[in-house]
C-alpha cells in the first residue's frame, strides 16, 4: 500500500468509525487497526486524532464545494442560481449519506474548533457569502451580516438534509424539493 493509500485508508477508515461511534470513542489505535496501518503510521500523517479530524472536516468541506461548483450553471438570476446550488447540495448530500452522517455530527460540535469551521465557511464555502453580498447589493437578500446570514444557510442546509435522509421518498416528491428551496429562500430573502 503506497503512503497516498496509507493516508486515504486511515481518513476513509476515521470517517467510518467517527459517525458510527463518536469522536470520543474511536481511538486511534481503532482506526489504524481497521485502516490497516500501524499506529505510528497514522501519527506521521496526522499528529493527533484532533488533526485527523480537522482534515476530514475540511476536506470533505471542499469536496462538497468542489461538486456544487461543478454544477453551477449561472443564469444571470440571482434566485435561480441559488435555487440549482441549493439542489446541488441536497443531491450531494443525498449521494453521499456516510458523509453527510459526519456533517450532520461535526458541523457545529465543538470537537471541530471555530477557526476550522471558519476556514471552512470563508474560505471553501467562500463563494456563499460572495452570492450573499450580491444579493444584498441587488436588494433581493436581507441585509444582515453576512457571517450570520451563512450559518442560517448552513443550519437550513443541515434541517433539510436531515429530513430527506430520514424521509428518503420524499426527495423524489417535486412538492418537498420545493418546498425546501422556499424555506431557504424566504429566510434569505430581503422584507419587502
Amino acid at each position: 500500500m503506497s503512503i497516498t493509500d496509507k493516508k486515504q485508508a486511515i481518513l476513509d477508515t476515521a470517517l467510518r468509525l467517527f459517525v458510527a461511534q463518536g469522536f470520543h470513542a474511536t481511538t486511534t489505535a481503532a482506526i489504524a487497526r481497521q485502516a490497516g496501518v500501524a499506529t505510528g503510521t497514522l501519527f506521521h500523517h496526522f499528529p493527533s486524532k484532533d488533526a485527523l479530524m480537522q482534515h476530514l472536516f475540511l476536506s470533505i468541506k471542499q469536496e462538497f464545494a468542489d461538486a456544487i461548483i461543478a454544477s453551477a450553471q449561472p443564469s444571470g438570476e440571482l434566485k435561480q442560481d441559488a435555487k440549482h446550488l441549493w439542489f446541488s447540495a441536497l443531491d450531494w448530500a443525498i449521494d453521499n449519506p456516510l458523509k453527510q452522517a459526519f456533517f450532520q455530527q461535526y458541523s457545529m460540535s465543538p470537537t471541530v474548533e471555530q477557526a476550522v469551521r471558519m476556514q471552512a465557511m470563508n474560505t471553501i464555502l467562500g463563494f456563499i457569502g460572495d452570492l450573499i453580498e450580491q444579493g444584498q447589493t441587488l436588494g433581493v437578500i436581507a441585509p444582515y451580516p453576512v457571517a450570520l446570514m451563512q450559518d442560517n444557510c448552513h443550519g437550513q442546509f443541515l434541517a433539510a438534509t436531515r429530513y430527506f435522509i430520514d424521509n428518503p421518498d420524499t426527495w423524489q416528491q417535486a412538492s418537498h424539493k420545493e418546498a425546501s428551496f422556499n424555506l431557504f429562500w424566504q429566510a434569505m430573502a430581503s422584507p419587502r
